[in-house]
């Protein structure tokens, strides 16, 4: 229906089913009216009607589409010799630069890549006699319209625009009006086909637990003539998920989202078509235009947005006039907005079947053998698998290169060297072991003689020794310095010279300027000792009842001087006589 119009050059807008050939339906226009050498050779086109930019572009939403269609336009186009050329991101400019200089006729593409290549002067839109938007309800979005309507202002406002895809709401024809000229609206359908759907596609509904998705997806695996099955998710993490779950279990399963890499994405439809994997877990992203022989079940793991994604997804089975099964798994709480989804295509399942992975009426429904269980059995494990198909190097772009080591390189990848920084050498010297850092006490700026470091991080005070005193053990015959003020950190209980703490944390003691003193009262003065920092309460013992300490006598030892607070008085005044 849409070639004798598109041929004479009217502008078409074509809405079919999904799997009834669109792609041929804008295609094979494209190639007849491209002016090839053939024609010049042929007499029926100038020299001056052929030149190398392109001639024709079509704009696809997804980069699975762009190679699907440039791969159906080449085997089209052999004949008369027509140069197609895919431009999409995810691969090296430089190649698809290349094509473009040695000259094209037809150029496939994504928005992004195309505006790339326009902007940078690399590919010439001035010469474009055809436009295509394939799935134009998607490029026409909000997420795509900014970038088509860039592109439009680059093409020449004399022009062919054809428009194709299987969904095709009325504000969105009403949108392309403006960019089409008396534009032709066909829309092809079967007389016996009724509905929005297609109609040898048999479609369930379940309503499933999400705990129990992926037992119950194992077992629909296993039917009774599956060939090549598609499963949809709505999120990318749930796509990966669900791929390496059934690959745990046996299948061959392979997966195509948007945090794959394009090789990586490229390598799993690739298995897909040539066998090797025969479960391909996706989003949305394959759900326009992917065309593979031979698909017989989709799964709709997640329930889809709208009507439109439903079509789409389930329109991957059941294709030119072949036989498919559609499977749709509803959660509770995506029932509303499947009750909207049922009441727009105008279907009969307003309220699914709650099913588990091991309700009765699923295996009767889907041919499922009884007794099969969430596992594929060994014996039929006979896929080569996604590992068996070799991922292809694009050149992408975006992707993390080597490494430098740490230490190696600047930013800009030369030596870090320059003033006071000399180059990296090949061979490290070995350094020496790091010593451990030592405090040392100041007083007013200048360091304290006598300080060390303990291994358990204490500092030492070594203090000079007290003055000979006869009956005190411990003299040494020295005078006794004034002690500067300092916190102490531990006390012995038997230890005699030790320094006295107070009650309260922040209270520092302070030792008096020596004077002599008869022996009697040089008793109560502390014995010059190694003196040790901590924050831990002395554990002093309790000092005799009176004013003044008892004497020393070599019998025994002296007992633990009294407690003192904070004074600047000095020692004698402190000393009393004794009761």
């Amino acid at each position: 229906m849409t070639l004798p119009v598109a041929l004479t050059g009217h502008d078409v807008i074509g809405q079919a089913k999904t799997g009834t050939g669109k792609t041929l339906g804008f295609g094979l226009p494209l190639i007849e009216r491209v002016v090839v050498r053939a024609d010049v050779d042929a007499g029926r086109a100038t020299e001056e009607q052929l030149h190398e930019s392109p001639q024709a572009l079509i704009v696809v939403p997804t980069r699975e589409l762009c190679t699907q269609v440039t791969n159906d336009l080449q085997t089209a186009g052999k004949v008369r010799d027509v140069r197609v050329l895919a431009v999409y991101g995810g691969r090296a400019y430089e190649p698809q630069v290349e094509a473009l200089k040695k000259g094209v006729d037809i150029v496939v593409g994504t928005p992004g890549r195309l505006l790339d290549l326009a902007g940078q002067k690399k590919l010439d839109l001035s010469r474009v006699r055809s436009l295509v938007l394939d799935e134009a309800d998607e490029m026409l979005d909000l997420g795509f319209l900014p970038d088509v309507e860039k592109i439009l202002t680059m093409l020449p406002a004399k022009r062919q625009t054809l428009l194709f895809s299987a969904t095709m709401p009325g504000q969105v024809i009403s949108l392309a009006r403006r960019y089409m000229s008396q534009p032709t609206h066909i829309r092809a359908a079967a007389p016996d086909d009724t509905g929005t759907t297609v109609a040898n596609t048999e479609q369930h509904i379940f309503r499933a637990h999400s705990l129990d998705k992926v037992e119950l997806v194992s077992r629909i695996l296993q039917a009774d003539g599956r060939g090549l099955a598609m499963i949809f998710c709505r999120t990318k993490r749930t796509a990966a998920d669900v791929a390496d779950q059934l690959t745990q279990r046996g299948f061959a399963a392979g997966a195509v989202h948007g945090d794959l890499g394009q090789g990586a994405r490229e390598q799993a439809l690739r298995a897909f078509r040539n066998g090797k994997v025969d479960v391909l877990v996706c989003t949305d992203v394959a759900a326009r235009g992917i065309d593979v022989e031979g698909v017989t079940h989709v799964v709709n793991y997640q329930c889809p947005e709208d009507e439109k994604t439903y079509l789409h997804r389930i329109g991957r089975t059941g294709r030119a006039g072949a036989s498919g099964t559609a499977v749709t798994l509803v959660d509770w709480d995506d029932i509303p907005r499947w009750q909207l989804i049922n009441k727009a295509l105008d279907l009969s399942f307003n309220e699914p079947e709650e099913t588990y992975s091991t309700s009765p009426h699923l295996f009767e429904l889907l041919k499922i053998a009884k007794g099969t269980t969430g596992v594929l059995p060994r014996s039929e494990r006979t896929r080569a698998g996604l590992g068996a198909e070799e991922v292809e190097d694009l050149g992408e772009t975006g992707g993390r290169g080597s490494r430098p080591a740490a230490g190696g390189r600047g930013r800009a990848g030369a030596p870090r060297t320059g003033p006071g920084k000399p180059a990296a050498t090949e061979t490290t010297e070995e350094k020496p072991a790091r010593r451990p850092r030592e405090r040392r006490r100041t007083r007013a700026g200048s360091s304290v003689e006598g300080d060390a470091v303990t291994a358990d991080g204490a500092v030492t005070v070594e203090a000079p020794a007290a003055p000979a005193v006869e009956g005190v053990e411990g003299a040494e015959g020295e005078a006794v310095p004034r002690r500067r003020r300092r916190r102490p950190r531990s006390t012995g209980a038997g230890e005699t010279a030790v320094a006295a703490v107070a009650e309260a944390p922040a209270t520092v003691t302070e030792a008096a300027a020596p004077v002599a003193e008869p022996a009697a009262d040089a008793a109560t003065e502390k014995p010059a000792a190694k003196r040790t920092r901590s924050r831990a309460k002395a554990k002093a013992e309790p000092a005799a009842e009176g004013a003044a300490a008892p004497e020393a006598t070599a019998d025994a030892p002296a007992e633990a001087p009294r407690r003192r607070t904070r004074s600047r008085r000095p020692a004698a005044a402190e000393a009393t006589p004794e009761s």
